[in-house]
């Protein structure tokens, strides 16, 4: 009888790994079904239009705008995001810096582009140009930064904010995506404490959302998580959520982008 419980036991086991194997590998190759026509493709198109259209009060384009490597490179810029910069003398993320960009080169207003609704006006612009920025970058390595001591103190601050407990549900970002092994019904948690590997994690965004038809950039990504962890929204362009890039983007270096990802 003990014999039997054992084996059925065994059996169980081993129907389960098998389901949920079937599940990651029926996911992966949805994913690559769909990636052949990835609709951020368009918003990689507009956001190319967008760096070289002369625009707002001071009628300029972005092309002299400084992601890191220079005014108007922008291959290899997202790969070393977020960074500090001399200017402003603080550690920006891609968005932050469009901000700066936007408002000394074009005469925009940052303050209202962060106030406005993801998706509508000047925000819709801002992930169309994260969508080709980033895709700039594809197949590039993770390399930021932690040459200066700001860049090094965000690192801590993104790490102190990642384990961070709070909230109605006691989440914390680590809560999902802190070990191993974790997954939300049939999606896979990459553990984001440690190198996930390539084209995971922070490697992977911006990514365009099949579930909603959007494209989202890191900031939307981020503000979502603090929704799912019944948290107050941040503030865009806030500096928990640059830390949180800095923590995610230095432990995923060496790991090669593939932004603008799909995702479910």
């Amino acid at each position: 009888m003990r014999r039997l419980l054992l084996t059925a036991a065994l059996a169980a086991a081993c129907a389960s790994a098998f389901a949920q194997k079937s599940a990651a590998d029926g996911i992966a190759e949805y994913r690559a079904m769909l990636a052949d026509g990835n609709p951020a493709e368009l918003f990689e198109a507009k956001g190319e239009e967008l760096w070289k259209k002369k625009r707002g009060p001071k009628n300029a384009s972005l092309e002299r705008c400084d992601l890191g490597k220079g005014p108007g490179v922008v291959k290899g810029a997202w790969v070393e995001l977020p960074r500090w910069f001399a200017d402003t003398n603080k550690v920006q993320d891609l968005e932050s810096r469009l901000l700066t960009c936007m408002e000394t080169l074009q005469g925009l207003s940052a303050a209202e582009i962060a106030k406005t609704p993801f998706g509508r006006g000047e925000q819709a612009n801002m992930e169309a140009l994260a969508a080709w920025i980033s895709a700039e970058s594809r197949g590039s390595r993770m390399n930021l930064p932690q040459g200066h001591a700001e860049e090094r103190r965000m690192y801590e601050l993104g790490k102190r904010a990642f384990f961070f407990r709070g909230g109605p549900m006691d989440f914390s970002c680590a809560s999902c995506h802190g070990e191993d092994g974790k997954r939300i019904r049939l999606q896979d948690l990459p553990n984001l404490t440690k190198n996930p590997g390539d084209g995971i994690g922070f490697a992977a965004w911006p990514a365009y959302r099949v579930s909603s038809g959007e494209l989202w950039s890191m900031q939307r990504r981020l503000n979502d998580c603090y929704r799912q962890q019944r948290f107050p929204y941040p503030g865009y362009a806030s500096d928990v959520t640059i830390a949180l890039g800095v923590y995610m983007g230095v432990n995923a270096k060496g790991a090669e982008a593939i932004a603008p990802a799909i995702k479910r």
